[in-house]
């Protein structure tokens, strides 16, 4: 979750082409990418892909753009909608981080290529675990856990369920923390698996399209358990403004345990910014959500075969290799695609299970309900 605007500007000339197809002035090789993701997923492409890539396919460029957030990339997308009705060029091939599930309409309109159907050399490699709507191309996943001190919590005391967990908040006042859930996933996802717990521990009711009177319903049980937890989390409720600074207070002792993503928490560790001496748990009642980050490639895109490549490129064993050590991510594929070295190394981290809470309104009601009924005294703007 970034917390980055998205600025879409047209210049002045561009009025005078309005009547000329664009497609006319597309650059020929040139993919043109956007990103919803973070700056190191940036930097990765940018580091990594982008070399490999065109050194193996020769007059063919990358142009990674960051679109924002993914309000951004779907203004993207809705101007890829709109040149499919005038047959002109969207200027943009391919899509990572964002659902293609919007605009809603999009998958019906044809506006997203079906990977099931695109004959790719790699697509029978992905993980099962990763597969959601065809138009999507999972490469990379991540999920929320609980990193904590082992010189102050052994592994075989650390908290396995949601039970367990708020028993040891609650026996354990202000050694606990998680931020804010507009701020940053890892408590972003630890308020959305208190909905969880709050609502049967049944994640497939939550669906993108459901929220309505569900969510009225749903909503405040969990902002119930959420505001009875605050006493007892650091500074007697204080919350911390994104997942960085989370992992900053575990590595400075201030705090025992956080949720953080598994990505973030082993780069940390490999890199010292948290100490070795840090663990890593998953509860086993039901995980913390996650998902895979997936790429849509526009249908109508002027280089669309060329985005096919790169698609099919990102699930390469090179590439899935690099998403572990130089991300720190789970690879798209399955774990037997990578090296045997790669899959002993993190084998505490596979996940079995990867639950995914959904988008879509449940999102801005999530956030919206958390600062009005969990925290109403922390100043959102700060």
């Amino acid at each position: 979750m970034k917390r980055r605007a998205f600025m879409l500007s047209v210049g002045g000339a561009a009025a005078g082409m309005v009547l000329l197809p664009r497609m006319a002035f597309a650059e020929a090789g040139k993919i043109d990418w956007y990103t919803s993701s973070d700056q190191n997923i940036l930097d990765f492409w940018t580091n990594v892909v982008k070399p490999k890539f065109e050194a193996a396919n020769a007059g063919v460029t990358l142009n990674l753009v960051d679109g924002g957030d993914s309000a951004g990339v779907q203004a993207i997308a809705e101007r890829a909608v709109a040149a499919m009705q005038t047959n002109t060029d969207p200027q943009a091939d391919m899509a990572e981080g964002f659902d293609t599930r919007l605009p809603k309409g999009g998958i019906e309109a044809g506006l997203w290529v079906d990977f099931s159907k695109a004959n790719l050399s790699n697509y029978s490699k992905i993980n099962p675990l990763a597969f959601d709507v065809p138009t999507s191309l999972p490469y990379r996943g991540s999920q929320v856990l609980l990193a904590y001190d082992t010189t102050k919590l052994a592994a075989a005391d650390a908290p396995k369920t949601w039970e367990a967990l708020v028993a040891w908040i609650k026996a354990n006042p202000g050694q606990f923390v998680y931020n804010r859930p507009d701020k940053g996933g890892s408590g972003g996802n630890f308020v959305r698996r208190a909905i969880w717990e709050a609502n049967g521990r049944d994640p497939s009711k939550f669906t993108v399209d459901n929220f309505g009177a569900f969510g009225a319903e749903a909503l405040p049980p969990a902002w119930a358990m959420l505001k009875d937890l605050a006493p007892s989390l650091m500074d007697k409720g204080a919350y911390t403004s994104g997942n960085t600074q989370s992992i900053q207070l575990l590595s400075q002792g201030a705090v025992t345990m956080i949720p953080a993503w598994s990505d973030q928490a082993l780069q940390a560790i490999s890199t010292g910014v948290l100490p070795e001496t840090t663990g890593l748990v998953q509860l086993t009642d039901l995980a913390l959500a996650g998902g895979f980050t997936k790429i849509g490639v526009f249908s109508n895109g002027v280089n669309k075969d060329a985005a096919l490549k790169l698609a099919d490129f990102v699930l390469s064993e090179e590439i899935q290799s690099a998403v572990i050590t130089e991300l720190g991510g789970f690879p798209g594929v399955s774990w037997d695609n990578v090296s045997k070295e790669l899959r002993e190394k993190y084998a505490d981290v596979i996940p079995a299970t990867i639950p995914v809470f959904p988008g879509g309104e449940w999102e801005k009601a999530i956030n919206d309900g958390w600062y009005r009924e969990v925290a109403p005294n922390v100043d959102r703007a700060a």
